[in-house]
């Protein structure tokens, strides 16, 4: 009997069955050896099911295209039923009408939509546009060079055909609205389930904080939410564009992680990345300031966590890069190639942006001179020290920038209440949401917490106030003027903000609306508010030095390696604070005199 004349049927069970038996000793059969391997690393993130809060829109009154829409507002099972359909959504076509309903899921998140239908009339797929949106207006938009409005980096505006009597799961973007709509006349679309699936990292939030103030409240847990959503396989700078890993992006959303989360394996696994896909002498992303921001980040995440092993794995690139920024200096001043970038709003001010290398480069090569001594090189300790104290004999012109100013200030090259004099001028006029952190650092270090807390109120409230649930990609006071909320329709005469605004690579529709560098208050509240800040590697050793400014109480929590925390301070009668601190035993606490 040759092979031919076996059953098909009795072939595939005697594979499967030698399958079984060589994998149960730790290896596939001979004939899978000539496959092509790839290796995929594990995915720690969870899906949840999530159904519309509201039917923000539907195309018709009319109930012979469109009836029983608040149907979709039931707790999802995400499963097809046999039943008699009555209570589905129903959606029907004509020869010249195609009705559309728009749904709110109430926050913008990280995702994709599950759609889930009933027993059609007709067995034939039925074709639906589904269209995701962060704002109600880019929901409602088409992909034109109008309003910017596109399918870059993640699908937002796509057709898809929906079985009978059974589920689709589609999409990979950040949106709070989705818009859908029939495309084809004479349809009909019965739809039981129409759910956002929520992907995400789920981990506890260990940081907290609260105080009698509800807006500061809000703004810290919408900068840990923020970036909570971007902490998907790689630590994004967007949810819906660039979803990308950039190293500038990073710090404070790092700063913001240390605070919220503790230690995540997003980070180092972000930092291998970029390191891995970066060789000498490029620059990560290609920006020079970005391959600083890498060593300064790490210089930050060993302060935190302790992790000496891991800072070593760095060490044999840190000493390239080091050598790299070493070769671009001239004198005491910095002449670094690639692209000169700070932040989007001062990359139009050469004189701002070479200020700003200038301090970069003293920040990176003092972060270098504190890696470098704790793994005992000291050769490259001293030799990054002797940099950042040549560096430090020039002292630019901030060229009237808040940014440079900013970096000027926390590097020594610039009188922090001469920075902050800057930095306060005209309020939070030009701020911006990435070095907006650095700005509250700068007027921190010129001991101007009132005035901090004052512009993130006014700075990152205003995003609120315009019905923000993630903050921005980049965020001018100006937009306030005769601004309509981004979470309805723009009334006549009202400037729609999401369509009309933006610049460089954020231009209307195809801004950001949940972007993690602009995560900032989050870390300084925590900082500087609640006052926990780090001394010694792994967190062994925490300054309690509490600035409530105008707060009558704050009251928090820190995540440590070895526990939580907890931090309160109620302000009394006379104006001191009193004080309650509680840690683990493996943790020093010292207080400010």
């Amino acid at each position: 009997m040759n092979v031919m004349q076996i059953p098909p049927k009795l072939i595939f069970s005697l594979i499967f069955l030698l399958a079984i038996e060589f994998s149960a000793f730790g290896q596939l059969p001979p004939a899978f050896n000539n496959g092509m391997e790839y290796k995929i690393a594990d995915d720690n993130r969870t899906r949840k099911y999530i159904a519309p809060v509201k039917i923000f829109w539907k195309s018709t009154e009319n109930e012979a295209l469109i009836k029983n829409e608040n149907h979709l507002l039931g707790q999802p099972i995400g499963q097809a039923i046999l039943t008699s359909n009555q209570d589905f959504l129903v959606m029907k076509s004509t020869a010249t009408e195609k009705p559309g309903i728009l749904l709110d899921f109430g926050v913008n998140l990280h995702g994709g939509i599950q759609l889930v239908t009933g027993m059609i009339g007709s067995k034939d797929p039925v074709r639906v546009r589904i269209r995701l949106g962060e704002s109600v207006t880019e929901a409602m938009s088409a992909i034109d060079t109008l309003q910017g409005a596109t399918n870059d980096h993640a699908m937002r505006d796509f057709i898809v055909a929906l079985p009978w009597l059974g589920k689709l799961e589609i999409g990979h973007s950040g949106f709070r609205y989705a818009r859908i709509d029939l495309v084809d006349p004479n349809k009909e679309l019965l739809l039981k389930e129409a759910n956002a699936i929520l992907t995400y990292r789920d981990i506890p939030y260990l940081g907290s904080f609260k105080s009698n103030d509800e807006r500061l409240n809000k703004i810290w847990n919408m900068g840990a939410y923020t970036v909570h959503m971007n902490m998907q396989e790689y630590l994004w700078d967007g949810i819906k564009r660039d979803r990308l890993v950039w190293v500038g992006d990073l710090h404070p959303e790092v700063s913001t992680i240390n605070s919220v989360f503790g230690y995540n394996e997003v980070v180092p696994k972000s930092l291998d990345l970029i390191r891995d896909i970066t060789p000498m002498p490029e620059w990560m992303n290609g920006i020079s300031t970005y391959s600083m921001w890498w060593i300064i980040i790490h210089r930050d995440w060993y302060l935190h966590h302790g992790n000496k092993a891991y800072l070593k794995e760095q060490e044999e690139y840190l000493i390239k890069l080091m050598r790299h920024m070493v070769s671009r200096v001239e004198g005491n001043k910095e002449k670094l190639d690639g692209t000169r970038f700070l932040d989007w709003p001062s990359s139009e001010n050469p004189a701002a942006i070479h200020a700003g290398l200038q301090s970069m480069l003293i920040w990176a090569f003092d972060a270098s001179a504190a890696i470098f001594t704790v793994l005992e090189n000291a050769e490259m300790a001293k030799e990054a020290t002797a940099m950042t104290a040549k560096l430090r004999t020039y002292r630019p012109d901030h060229a009237g920038s808040k940014q440079a100013a900013s970096l000027m200030s926390l590097t020594g090259i610039m009188d922090p209440i001469k920075a902050n004099r800057q930095v306060s001028k005209d309020g939070v006029a030009d701020f911006s949401t990435f070095y907006g952190y650095y700005m509250l650092e700068a007027k921190a270090k010129a001991e101007d917490y009132q005035g901090a807390i004052d512009n993130i109120r006014e700075y990152w409230g205003a995003m609120i106030d315009l019905g923000a649930t993630t903050f921005w990609e980049d965020f001018n006071i100006d937009w306030l003027e005769n601004a309509a909320r981004i979470d309805d329709f723009v009334p006549e005469g009202k400037v729609d903000v999401h369509a009309s605004y933006g610049g460089y690579s954020y231009k209307k529709l195809r801004h950001n609306l949940s972007h993690g560098w602009a995560s900032g208050p989050t870390a300084w509240l925590s900082k500087h508010v609640l006052g926990v800040q780090v001394l010694e590697p792994g967190s062994k050793t925490l300054l309690i030095e509490p600035h409530l400014g105008d707060l009558d109480w704050v009251e928090g929590t820190f995540p440590t390696p070895y526990g939580l925390v907890y931090v309160k301070h109620v302000k009394q009668g006379d104006g001191n604070l009193k004080t309650e601190v509680s840690a683990p035993e493996e943790v020093q606490i010292v207080y400010s005199k």
